[in-house]
């Protein structure tokens, strides 16, 4: 075979045009309305046909095209336009140095996947999309964060469906110059290559990408490099790769590789974001790295590292999280013994629960948690799961105190709301909209927006939306080798005025897909209805190994055939970021039926919200706190079942009830031809709730005030003054578990005698012995709560108690009151916890109950 040696030629973009190669090479451009009809408008079919993608749209646009538009005076005049606001919004200094986190970029983002556009294949699903949204809305509010990935070769997969229905994967070859990145380099100007362990594999070369999202770096890491062996070079082929040993070093990789990576370009971060597991090797590494530039040991590096760093956890399943044989994974990391000097066993111990013993799995949930003060869930219902999930991590803690909080998650309105709706904002709320969501007036504006406006912009997204299904259906069709006859029918499917309802996510089992077809009766006469007509849209992938979720698609695509239901329902292939911006803006319900409580949060009913596209869904993840009966509907009470089965009959028969007498009803309940009253009310309602309470500037504000103020601020002081508060927070932690042990309480004693009314005050004492601790070292706490079994109290109060007597030898006599605030059954007991900030109080083993 010849060895070619491979160039890549670029269009001769004329001098006046020369922004139009700045602008294809952030992708800012994907969430500015402006800047995508800019391009769109050079040519629309070329623009369709390159899916969207500036780079590979410029090299099929002819030079006597980008002659002509050279001197188009209103082209021009857009293009300046768009200029303008990309100067202002991504080009423009920001002065940091009076700031809380000065001058640098200070907070590194860790994700498997970043979903931010679809001409970008570096996600799989919901969990690369909010990391996509967390970058846009980084770059929004000017926060100095930076992102690390993986540079993936292949895309997650594309979706055919075979004549029979069944999904069939392709992993198509991404084409390097056709994505807007560029190699890092070295301060002699060669490309920038790490080195990793590579255990048995020996050791991983990577080079650094940097892929610019506005105003935010995101930096990705690629093993394709000829000095790599063949193994190696598949590391970063293909994204989630269904072999446990690529995905062990994908994950060594991201973490470690992405922590070596900011400190060869001199931009160690102060605050580290782990979104999700998949980067928890990256604080092994940060010990490492915090030991050597500061010459502190390991214990004072294992006081900083967990009080700078975040770790955000989406999965409410157990079974989702990545686990690795300790036997493959002491190899990576074996090179650390030396450095922190001791034993990989030990190291390895991190990842693993309490008691599991030396054999037990490593768990990359179990390593984060134990090496991040900030833990937090993505819903506030995903939060209470988490803390019941990981339990065993703080033995003897009650639930509630578990400490691990949840931040909601939020999308980023401007990359899902349609054009339509976006003028009406812009015209009612204000040029740059998107920037004003937290002033809450702002959004009571929606409100103003005229009905027969609110109405008409959102036909025409539906007319859109059915007008691409129609393509779509078509293509599928014809890759199958469909009979004319069919073809001629399904290009008509779908009625551009009929309720239209989607329904497009993963097609994993819990999400109940399946839900709708209980009844394959009742569904029929719903879809029959010629009075009130309602239509189907689904889309989604299937995991290439989850069988069971591919037959729910071939079920959906077995009923669609019958020839009487073809036009009202249909299954869309290779869902992805487009599809899914049609379907939030053209839907008029947006139904959702996981079993819950296993829907962590589940954003795309947020990116329909917006759109006033209405939800129905099961009260889990983000609707429990987004219902209200003024802008959706809930299916079921928020009930949980050991049956599944049973629980499925049942809400399907919800489902189609609140459909038929609810839905459907309010949707065609016109007057005098016109529009319903009461959908557009919901409607508006639906978009308040979107705009106000779940966007990713609300979610990044959050994070922000809640970790990332907390997390710098702890960096800082930590390593000011050559370590100091750092080598003390050493000695405390030491000094107490050397000494904790001696620590006994005895039962508290009430001084007031039953029975007790509301309102009553009841004074308990308790004696405890602290042994050689002093009293300015622990809290001693009264936990008074109202009980559900002899020894359970799901959420008790904390009363703090003070010294009342120094009993002499290390026994001290406490005092404290309990309120009786509430009438009910009540129980209470005194316990013993370390002095200090979150990390130590919540140190597992240093808490003593009273006996």
């Amino acid at each position: 075979m010849y060895r070619f040696q491979t160039y890549q030629v670029f269009p001769a973009i004329p001098e006046p045009l020369s922004f139009l190669e700045t602008l294809s090479r952030n992708i800012w451009w994907c969430w500015q309305k402006d800047a995508i009809e800019l391009f769109r408008r050079i040519n629309p079919r070329l623009w369709r046909e390159s899916k969207r993608n500036p780079l590979a749209f410029l090299t099929l646009v002819s030079q006597e095209r980008l002659e002509e538009l050279a001197k188009d005076n209103s082209f021009l005049a857009h293009q300046k336009r768009v200029k303008d606001r990309f100067e202002k919004r991504v080009l423009h200094p920001i002065d940091r140095s009076k700031g809380p986190y000065g001058m640098e970029n200070v907070i590194g983002y860790f994700s498997m996947e970043f979903g931010i556009h679809e001409s970008l294949p570096l996600y799989a699903g919901g969990l690369g999309m909010l990391a996509g949204d967390h970058l846009k809305a980084a770059s929004n509010l000017t926060l100095p964060l930076m992102g690390m990935g993986l540079l993936y070769r292949k895309a997650y997969f594309k979706q055919i469906l075979d004549h029979e229905g069944w999904q069939q994967e392709q992993y198509p070859e991404t084409d390097l110059y056709h994505l807007p990145v560029e190699k890092v380099t070295d301060d002699t100007g060669n490309d920038l290559i790490i080195s990793i362990p590579g255990g048995t594999m020996g050791d991983i070369q990577a080079m650094v990408w940097k892929l610019s999202v506005g105003r935010i770096p995101l930096y990705l890491l690629d093993t394709n490099l000829p000095e790599n062996s063949a193994e190696i070079r598949e590391i970063t082929s293909r994204l989630y790769a269904g072999e446990y040993s690529v995905r062990l070093s994908q994950e060594v990789v991201l973490g470690i590789g992405g922590m070596r990576a900011f400190q060869a370009m001199g931009k160690c971060p102060q605050v580290c974001h782990l979104n999700e597991g998949h980067a928890a090797f990256a604080t092994i590494e940060r010990l490492a790295q915090i030991m050597t530039t500061y010459s502190v040991d390991l214990k004072t590096a294992f006081e900083i590292v967990p009080r700078t760093t975040v770790f955000t956890t989406h999965t409410p399943v157990a079974a989702g999280h990545d686990e690795f044989p300790v036997d493959r994974v002491k190899p990576y990391l074996a090179g650390y013994e030396k450095i922190f000097g001791i034993g990989i066993d030990e190291i390895v111990s991190w990842g693993q629960p309490s008691g599991s013993g030396p054999y037990a799995p490593l768990s990359m949930v179990v390593l984060a948690l134990r090496l991040s003060r900030f833990c937090n869930g993505v819903s506030e219902l995903h939060g209470k799961i988490a803390r019941r999930m990981w339990t065993h991590i703080w033995p003897r803690r009650p639930e509630d105190e578990i400490p691990i909080s949840h931040i909601t998650n939020g999308v980023h309105l401007p990359s899902y709301i349609s054009l339509e709706l976006s003028q009406l904002f812009e015209q009612y709320i204000g040029p740059e909209w998107y920037l004003q969501q937290r002033n809450e007036e702002n959004a009571n504006r929606i409100d103003e927006i005229y009905d027969e406006e609110l109405w008409r912009a959102h036909e025409m997204c539906r007319l859109r939306l059915v007008r691409n299904c129609r393509e779509m259906m078509v293509q599928q069709y014809g890759r199958r080798n469909a009979a004319l006859t069919i073809m001629e029918d399904i290009a008509s499917v779908l009625d551009p005025d009929a309720l239209t309802i989607a329904f497009a996510r993963r097609f994993a089992t819990y999400k109940r897909a399946h839900l709708l077809f209980h009844d394959p009766a009742r569904l029929e006469a719903i879809l029959n209805n010629e009075k009130f007509p309602v239509q189907f849209i689904f889309s989604g992938k299937a995991h290439p190994r989850d069988n069971e979720g591919k037959a729910i698609i071939k079920r959906i695509i077995d009923f669609a055939r019958n020839s009487a239901l073809r036009h009202r329902i249909i299954f869309l292939e290779d869902y992805d970021p487009h599809i899914a911006r049609h379907l939030v803006q053209g839907a008029d319900v947006w139904l959702n039926t996981p079993r819950r409580p296993l829907e962590a949060c589940g954003t795309s009913g947020m990116k329909a919200s917006i759109n006033g596209v209405l939800n129905v869904s099961t009260l889990d993840g983000w609707w429990c706190e987004g219902y209200s009966k003024a802008l959706g509907w809930k299916i079921g009470n928020g009930e949980e079942y050991s049956d599944a089965g049973y629980q499925d009959a049942l809400e399907s028969q919800a489902l189609y009830n609140i459909l038929e007498n609810d839905v459907i009803p309010c949707f065609y309940h016109r007057k005098n031809g016109g529009v319903s009253a009461k959908w557009l009310r919901m409607m508006k309602e639906s978009m308040k709730m979107a705009f106000k309470y779940f966007n990713s500037h609300r979610m990044l504000r959050e994070y922000e005030h809640r970790f990332y103020f907390s997390a710098n601020n702890n960096f800082r002081n930590l390593l000011e003054n050559n370590t100091e508060k750092a080598k003390q927070l050493v000695f405390q932690r030491n000094r107490l578990k050397s000494l904790w042990s001696g620590i006994t309480v005895s039962p508290p004693v009430r001084h007031s005698s039953g029975p007790f009314r509301v309102g009553q005050l009841i004074p308990v004492t308790v004696v405890v012995r602290l042994g050689e601790l002093q009293p300015e070292e622990v809290d001693v706490e009264l936990y008074n709560g109202q009980q559900k079994s002899l020894d359970s109290i799901p959420s008790g109060e904390k009363l703090t108690m003070t010294v009342q007597e120094n009993m002499g030898h290390g026994e001290y006599l406490y005092a404290g009151t309990i309120n009786c605030n509430a009438a009910g059954r009540f129980g209470f007991t005194a316990r013993v916890l370390p002095r200090g900030d979150a990390w130590v109080k919540y140190t597992p083993e240093l808490l003593t109950w009273s006996e």
